[in-house]
């Protein structure tokens, strides 16, 4: 029997199954991972890097978007994983006080950013002010979200005993249904 490599490669690239796509998304969900050191240039700029740029579909490498994250960082996502999380937000009540006040908080300093032929981002002087930036930070890529912080902020947040944090994972996994451990 013979096989016909290249009509299988076209159902391959027909279904969508392009390497960079087929690793890094799964059910629509984009699947970042790794922990990377940086420096800010004096232009606040940052060069991404390599082993997180692969993992970026490179039609979203010119459409980024920038925000403030929770606790001190910036988070990165492609236009269309922001567009996911913003419909989450188009879902809250607009007549109630709190929801208003977390939508304008959340999407307060959202900025659309590229990743230019050097691989670099500039990052917003407002953000990184938020984020406490000035020249070393850690990317830190996970779920469908790359965080930026500076270092000293992410090394402190990060800092936990080894008991705290398998009490932590006992609290917050220990009675999920779906997790075999």
């Amino acid at each position: 029997m013979e096989i016909n490599c290249e009509k299988l490669w076209e159902k391959v690239v027909e279904s969508g199954g392009i390497l960079n796509n087929f690793t890094h998304h799964f059910n629509g969900v984009t699947g970042y991972i790794g922990e990377y050191e940086c420096k800010v240039d004096d232009k606040g700029r940052v060069i991404v890097p390599a082993g997180l740029k692969r993992q970026i579909p490179a039609e979203s490498l010119n459409r980024m978007v920038i925000n403030r994250g929770f606790d001190k960082c910036l988070t990165l996502y492609t236009r269309k994983d922001w567009e996911l999380e913003t419909a989450k937000l188009g879902k809250l009540n607009d007549f109630k006080r709190e929801d208003r006040k977390f939508k304008r908080l959340f999407n307060s300093g959202a900025t659309e950013v590229k990743i230019d032929t050097a691989s670099r981002i500039l990052l917003p002087k407002k953000l990184c002010g938020y984020a406490e930036i000035d020249s070393d930070v850690v990317f830190y890529a996970y779920e469908n979200k790359i965080e930026i912080w500076a270092k000293s902020v992410y090394e402190a947040h990060m800092e936990i005993d080894p008991d705290d944090f398998s009490d932590l994972a006992e609290k917050v996994m220990g009675d999920d249904p779906d997790v075999d451990a």
